[in-house]
Formats: C-alpha cells, structure tokens, sequence
C-alpha cells in the first residue's frame, strides 16, 4: 500500500517482527507484513525515533505514546480487517496504527483531539503515500457518523468505559478493539463483536494507555 516505501533501518523491523511479535502470538501473516512494511521512525520525533523498534511505548509530544509494537500487532491482528473493508480510530496519535491498518488494505478514518499532532500525522501518512486515510482533528467520543457503519473500531486511549456513539456506528459483524477503564494504570483491552441481537464483549489482557478525554478538542 505504501507508495514511497522506506527501506531505512528495514533489519530493525524485521527483528522487531520476529522477536516481539512472532514470539508473542501473533500469527497473521498479512499482520506481520504490514508491521515489517510501515516505517515505525517516520512517526517519531527525532529525539526518540533512534527508539523506535525498542519493545515499548515511546513519548511523542503532548503527553501521548506512541503504542508498543506488539499492541499496535494485537489491536490490528484483533480486528480481523480484510481489505477493502472500512475501520474507525479513534486516536491518531502519530498515525502509526493508521498507517498498519492502512497496509491492509482498509480504508481508514482517524480521529484525534489534539490538533498539532493531527497535522504532524496527516503530513507524514501523506509523504509515505497513505491515499486511503483520512484524518479528523475532532472529538472521538462521538465517532465518525457519516462514514459509519464500520467493520472495526479501534481506540487507542482509555475510556472510562465504551461511549454508546462509538458501538452505534458498528456494522453488522464488525470488530471493536479498545483499551477501557478509569484507572491510569492498567485497564483491559477488550474485543466488541455486533451479532445480530446483541453486542458480544471479550476481555484480552490488561493493557495500560493514556486516557480518553471527553468531549475536549486541543489546538
């Protein structure tokens, strides 16, 4: 999907792909593809893109992380995506996740609050040719609804606990994949599934990401 495909630092990926995500049960291959694809440094400031294959969440500015490789390969292998199909996320953040879902094939909508890191991530999804993103500087709590239904959710900071506008916009069969809790520290990742009469939930594991803030858009 990249059109201007980086093969910079492409050995540190590939043991990136191999020890952290291989090791750890994730198995799809299209998944471990587009993680060995999407140039992870690009979405990173360059005071910590030198830590950018390193088994963790790195700081991005604003008080925001770029998630660890192996949630970022767990969230994307969780939603079950295949190409063609339409997924919202719900926090851009560096436009990492965007940009692995996008290797998919998908059609992305990404949302984020906080408006120099939009730009920052709309600037780079553009210069690595990502034609099938589209990113939204607004409030993720009220989704995307003109682009919806969608066939995955992805949230990507912690809500207390899932808004209703969010699980509305699901399409018939669709995935949601979402960190949820108050506490700062750990809250549980959890998988939504829309069945016909009813919303299927399935807890992961605990994950600890920075909170979803309500009803606030930043400059």
């Amino acid at each position: 999907m990249i059109t201007q495909r980086s093969f910079e630092r492409e050995d540190e990926r590939a043991q990136m792909v191999a020890r952290q995500l291989q090791t750890r049960g994730i198995d799809d291959p299209r998944v471990l593809a587009a993680m060995l694809a999407v140039p992870r440094h690009r979405f990173m400031p360059a005071n910590v893109a030198g830590r950018a294959y390193a088994d963790g969440a790195q700081p991005i500015g604003h008080g925001v992380t770029i998630s660890q490789p192996y949630i970022v390969a767990l969230m994307t292998q969780l939603a079950e995506l295949e190409a063609g199909e339409t997924v919202l996320e719900i926090g851009t953040g560096s436009g990492y996740q965007a940009a692995v879902l996008a290797e998919l094939g998908a059609t992305v909508y990404t949302i984020e609050r906080i408006a120099a890191l939009a730009r920052r991530a709309e600037a780079t999804l553009h210069e690595l040719g990502y034609a099938n993103v589209e990113v939204r500087h607004a409030d993720g709590y009220a989704g995307w609804p003109e682009r919806a239904p969608f066939d995955a959710i992805l949230l990507t900071a912690a809500p207390p606990k899932l808004p209703e506008a969010l699980t509305d916009q699901l399409a018939l069969g669709g995935r949601l994949v979402a960190p949820v809790g108050s506490d700062l520290g750990w809250q549980q990742l959890i998988v939504i599934e829309r069945e016909q009469d009813a919303l299927v939930r399935k807890k992961v594991l605990d994950v600890a990401f920075v909170p979803m803030l309500p009803g606030t858009i930043s400059d």
